[in-house]
């Protein structure tokens, strides 16, 4: 009896963990994080709090629903995979329809949510950034072509002007440059993480190309020190627009500097260690830029 007593809550407590993973927890930190930034980059005082939840949460809850379809689409690719091996279909937590379940209920929350509170584009423009990552990228552009980073962006970009359009009900031009960041960041971001986890990928390599293995290291290397030369320039935008001022700049110049520097790195070195901190930096480089925005944008220099 007590036995089996102690051994439901922990059998319980690994299903909401998996569940949890489910929804790739650390991309949705990221995603919150960018929507935040264009939520509160929309309005030129302190957004309203209850529209701002309401908008976080409804996004936040598409961004779960696409990352629990990715992975029930590509599960059998995941088992091959050292990195990514370890998910919760992969190792049977979680059954792939326990999974569908949860990603078509945080599905119908999200459009639920934002309809009932925020406004009707909002909501259509996160349903089709759900369905242009959960089917369009994932099903179609993934297996077709190395560039699918590239064309896939579009999606991973949208946090932001999700977030603006949340709040004022339309798409001002400085949002799509806070997606124009992310969309150019993303390639070197990616591609760095390939080179870091180059044997994990060459045994997919058939189901998902990827750049280093279909194109080399060399080319890959080149490609992405020169999207952080365009990232660079590209960061310098919300600045030249007027859309931000001199703290902006200084960090927009110090992170791009930052992650440039550590892409010609790479590209001298293209080892695991070197690969790994040039992806470490991309992380970097995003929080800090995004940052930067946020307090330029409360404080007038």
């Amino acid at each position: 009896m007590m036995t089996t007593q102690n051994s439901n809550p922990p059998k319980k407590s690994l299903n909401m963990r998996a569940y949890w993973n489910l929804c790739k927890p650390r991309v949705l930190r990221e995603i919150v994080y960018a929507t935040i930034v264009g939520i509160f980059l929309s309005v030129p005082g302190t957004p309203p709090w209850g529209l701002a939840f309401w908008a976080i949460l409804g996004i936040t809850l598409a961004a779960a629903s696409a990352a629990a379809a990715n992975q029930i689409i590509e599960y059998k690719i995941d088992a091959e995979m050292g990195r990514t091996s370890g998910r919760p279909l992969p190792v049977g937590e979680i059954t792939p329809r326990q999974a569908i379940i949860l990603s078509v209920i945080l599905g119908i929350l999200s459009m639920v949510v934002l309809i009932k509170f925020t406004n009707l584009l909002a909501t259509v423009l996160t349903f089709f950034t759900l369905i242009g990552y959960a089917i369009v990228y994932t099903v179609y552009l993934k297996p077709a072509t190395p560039q699918n980073i590239v064309i896939g962006g579009v999606t991973g970009a949208a946090p932001p002007v999700l977030g603006w359009c949340a709040m004022t009900g339309s798409i001002d031009p400085h949002a799509w440059l806070l997606s124009l960041i992310i969309f150019v960041w993303t390639p070197p971001h990616f591609w760095a993480l390939a080179i870091a986890r180059l044997d994990d990928y060459r045994v997919v390599a058939e189901k998902i190309p990827v750049l280093p293995v279909t194109d080399g290291i060399p080319i890959t290397q080149l490609h992405i020190f020169l999207y952080t030369i365009l990232l660079f320039v590209v960061g310098l935008l919300p600045y030249v627009t007027h859309m931000s001022g001199l703290i902006y700049l200084v960090g927009a110049i110090g992170f791009g500097g930052l992650f440039m520097y550590h892409a010609w790195l790479l590209k001298q070195d293209a080892s695991p260690k070197v690969a790994w901190k040039t992806f470490s930096i991309s992380l970097v480089y995003l929080i800090g830029i995004f940052a930067a925005l946020l307090l330029d944008h409360y404080i007038k220099i």
